[in-house]
């Protein structure tokens, strides 16, 4: 295992038995809860506290020099953001209910159950961090900042939708829970997880799964290993990824392409931090990241009983949406800057200059592959440049095989510099009665102006509107 600390901050035990500090530390590192700080003395209790940030205090009720009761009073007025888990040999109705009303998150009476004491902890943690993110959601939102730009900086963008995100992930960074990153294929999942990795401070490694096509088997070894002999051809015992990406982040990409049983598996991981090895009947402990990524419905999978609910909700603790490319036609001009700019180094090129008509093509095109497709186009169209200006050949050819965009989509806006001739030639799927429409629409239904537009005489023109029914 990694040496990497969770909480961030640290869990405060107080107990002046240190019976008792050993048995409930040993519980909670069996949960992966490893960030702890021990006092006997509970003189020594409000010192500490304004020294260290605490994220969870538990805290016994009978101790000598100050009671339990007293620290209480002291810790929720000096320090109310620490929540104070109350533990006590006493069950006293009226000792638990002062308790409750003086500020304390919870009350566990000793002996505590192993499942009460670490779903208690970890209900405080993960209300420590809600409000940690809420904070700096606030922050990001009233300031329109960005903490690390620069771990931004292989996402090329100027959308404020994509900025919006770059927020939300510096907000939810040092959560432990998991992340859901939905998109079309193409958008740039894996980016933003690595952002994602980078921004936690995580000291373990990122990595990488592709769940697609893995049946159960094949996913369980892959996670988690297996045991010598688990099956035949098992000669050696093998760590699983889970294992290499200990203190780090692990990331499932195609998520719902899982099978019901790797679901089972995937669910426990993410419930109780633990897994089995292929042919082991001995629990592992994992303190890894997880982030998964796909390009389905999640949520269609659910209701249509192919995804597990109890799964889909554990999993939407944080989602991401990352939208598609034409969503956000405005990152066309930077990013085919940035992906020529790249070919040319790849392929040993001086970097070719566009034609200002390749941004007209550009925005025409849904690009159903998004950010990966248009790259893919402009390493094509660098490798067949010889020299001059880039040719539009390669795109024109490339965007004519291609017939899947509905009609409500392929609208697009004219300019003085594109004629209908230009624009039948370059996208078939692109019908003349839009782009008439269109040309009318910006001049006001002018038929003079709207031909002039459009490149063609005020005669084709009002043929043109005859034949449609414009």
């Amino acid at each position: 295992m990694n040496g990497s600390l969770y909480p961030s901050l640290p869990i405060l035990m107080v107990d002046d038995e240190a019976q008792a500090l050993d048995s409930f530390e040993t519980v909670l590192l069996f949960t992966s809860i490893n960030n702890i700080i021990r006092c006997q003395d509970s003189r020594e209790v409000m010192p500490m506290l304004s020294r260290h940030e605490i994220e969870v205090m538990l805290l016994d009720l009978s101790m000598p020099h100050i009671s339990g009761e007293e620290l209480l009073s002291l810790v929720t007025r000096n320090f109310p953001e620490v929540p104070v888990i109350i533990i006590t040999g006493s069950n006293d109705v009226e000792t638990a209910v002062a308790c409750m009303k003086s500020g304390a998150f919870d009350y566990m009476v000793k002996p505590i159950e192993k499942s009460r004491l670490i779903s208690g902890v970890k209900r405080a943690i993960e209300i420590r961090e809600l409000q940690r993110e809420n904070r700096l959601l606030r922050t990001h939102v009233l300031t329109d900042q960005l903490g690390h730009p620069e771990v931004f900086s292989e996402i090329i963008t100027n959308s404020v939708s994509m900025r919006a995100i770059f927020q939300y992930i510096e907000a939810i960074s040092i959560s432990p829970q998991p992340v859901l990153i939905t998109g079309e294929t193409g958008v740039g999942k894996e980016l933003v997880t690595k952002a994602i990795h980078i921004l936690s401070n995580r000291k373990g490694n990122f990595v990488p799964v592709n769940a697609a096509g893995l049946d159960d088997n094949v996913f369980a070894d892959t996670l988690f290993g297996h045991k010598k002999g688990a099956f035949t051809g098992a000669d050696q015992p093998r760590s699983g990824l889970i294992e290499q990406a200990s203190g780090g982040t692990l990331f499932l990409d195609e998520i719902g392409d899982l099978s019901p049983a790797s679901q089972v598996k995937l669910l426990r991981l993410l419930q109780d931090g633990e897994f089995f090895p292929i042919g082991s009947d001995i629990a592992k402990h994992s303190d890894a990241r997880v982030v998964v990524a796909t390009n389905q419905n999640l949520q269609t999978l659910e209701e249509s009983g192919m995804f597990r609910k109890d799964l889909y909700y554990r999993l939407c603790a944080h989602h991401i949406h990352i939208p598609p490319l034409r969503e956000r036609r405005d990152d066309l001009p930077l990013l085919v800057d940035h992906f020529l700019e790249k070919a040319s180094k790849t392929l040993n090129k001086k970097k070719p200059t566009p034609p200002v008509e390749l941004m007209t093509l550009l925005a025409t095109y849904p690009f159903p592959g998004n950010v990966r497709e248009l790259e893919s186009m402009i390493f094509d169209a660098v490798s067949n440049h010889k020299s001059g200006e880039l040719s539009l050949d390669g795109f024109k050819a490339y965007i004519r095989q291609r017939h899947t965009v509905p009609e409500a989509e392929a609208i697009v806006p004219l300019t003085e510099a594109s004629t209908l001739k230009e624009k039948i030639n370059i996208l078939s799927h692109v019908t003349e009665k839009q782009m008439i429409t269109d040309a009318l629409n910006k001049m006001d239904q002018n038929r003079t102006k709207a031909a002039k537009l459009l490149g063609i005489s005020r005669r084709t023109l009002q043929n043109k509107i005859k034949e449609y029914g414009l």
